[in-house]
């Protein structure tokens, strides 16, 4: 029963979507049914009803021709290039920021500087008054890019969060960072479309997100707090159980992102049930364990502390922030091989695994100036952006980690 309740929510989010931006039609299909109805054995009736049968036939006919002129005046290409980051430096409010490139998966903007100061500062936030809305000039495409999205993928329209500022280390202890409700189809409406070309075929006008709404007049990446997008905020964890291992989960082909690709123990979105605060770690450790609990079938009482240790922004998925956190478990390996995520992640869960990862290794690695770790050829080959970020954060964590006075504790 709980993957027909998951497909029909979900089906019923995307139709819900769609038709309260083509309601028109459902109307006009309303009118044709209502005329099928009221045909009962009365000549009056009978006349009336038969007029509008025809009216509402006709008026739905002209709709349908028109939705689909409009379906059809849109031409959707995958671009398959990585993100131009040699063409698009990173906000100059960004110390230290640089693009690290995952060949073959994707881009993401990092910053030692501002890890570093998650590591030791606190930052106050709070939830805007309203929530996010759609600019324009994406409301014109959503109805026809979430069909695109959704192909193959099991989407829901779940409530999320959005983030309007950056954990800058200029910012710990001043004013707050603003995070925003949303919604997912929002995001695959807007953040999502950083990987499609979109032209209509009548003007031959071309919209590219990169280089329409991810940038400034100086040719810079925006920052959160001037982005329009939803910019949902990711958050992953890495789990390391008592005797080492870390576990890791093999996504199936029905999530929206990293399909059947390995991602981090713990990795999703911020939800509005995690705005439990007013600090951001306490709410970013809040999703992460969350997340955790959901995918692994893992319980709070074994988790022994969960420590924020970096954030990054997926330039492939319109810079969208993620943050990255460390986990320590109280149970081994042994005690988790039977685990079981939650039903309603089953069906986007399609194993747990556990991989031997040397941290403070890899650490030493990264301190010695390679980008990524040489992490175990099963990581390397199918290890998601998330999961690959999330083990260089907390490896960096092992072996730089400031002294117990001055980090930032739960």
């Amino acid at each position: 029963m709980g993957k027909l309740t998951n497909r029909a929510r979900a089906k019923a989010d995307y139709l819900w979507f769609i038709g309260s931006r083509e309601w028109p039609v459902f109307v006009s299909a309303l009118g044709v049914l209502l005329g099928l109805v009221t045909l009962v054995p009365s000549a009056v009736g009978i006349v009336l009803s038969v007029i509008a049968l025809v009216l509402g036939v006709l008026t739905l006919t002209r709709d349908i021709r028109m939705l689909r002129g409009r379906w059809a005046a849109w031409e959707f290409a995958t671009i398959a290039a990585p993100f131009p980051h040699a063409d698009v430096p990173p906000p100059a409010s960004y110390p230290d920021g640089r693009y690290l490139e995952v060949p073959g998966r994707g881009t993401a903007l990092v910053s030692d500087a501002i890890d570093r100061a998650l590591w030791t500062q606190r930052f106050p936030v709070e939830v805007a008054p309203d929530p996010y809305r759609l600019p324009a000039e994406l409301k014109a495409t959503a109805p026809y890019v979430l069909p695109l999205r959704a192909h193959g993928r099991l989407l829901f329209n779940g409530r999320v969060v959005g983030m309007r500022g950056e954990p800058l280390p200029s910012v710990g202890r001043g004013a707050p960072i603003r995070l925003q409700r949303t919604r997912f189809f929002d995001a695959q409406c807007s953040n999502e479309l950083a990987t499609l070309r979109i032209a209509r075929r009548d003007t031959d006008e071309v919209f590219d997100l990169r280089r329409q709404m991810m940038v400034d007049t100086a040719g810079r990446l925006h920052t959160l707090a001037e982005s329009r997008l939803a910019d949902i905020v990711g958050v992953s964890t890495v789990a390391v159980t008592t005797d080492g291992w870390v576990l890791v989960v093999l996504q199936s082909n029905r999530n929206s992102a990293s399909q059947s690709l390995l991602a981090p123990s713990g990795s999703g979105s911020l939800e509005p049930r995690d705005l439990g605060g007013d600090d951001l770690h306490d709410v970013v450790r809040a999703g992460m364990e969350r997340e955790l609990c959901e995918e692994t079938g893992l319980r709070r009482d074994e988790i022994v502390r969960t420590t924020i240790t970096g954030f990054a922004r997926w330039m492939d998925r319109g810079a969208k922030p993620e943050f990255f956190g460390l986990t320590e478990l109280s149970a081994t390996r042994q005690d988790l091989l039977a685990r079981r995520p939650s039903r309603s992640e089953r069906e986007f869960t399609a194993a747990t695994r556990f991989v031997e990862v040397d941290l403070a290794g890899y650490g030493r690695e990264l301190a010695g100036g390679a980008d990524l770790p040489s992490l175990p050829a099963v990581l390397t080959d199918s290890g998601s952006v998330p999961l690959l970020l999330a083990l260089r954060a907390a490896a960096r964590w092992t072996v730089s980690a400031p002294r117990e006075e001055d980090r930032v504790h739960p």
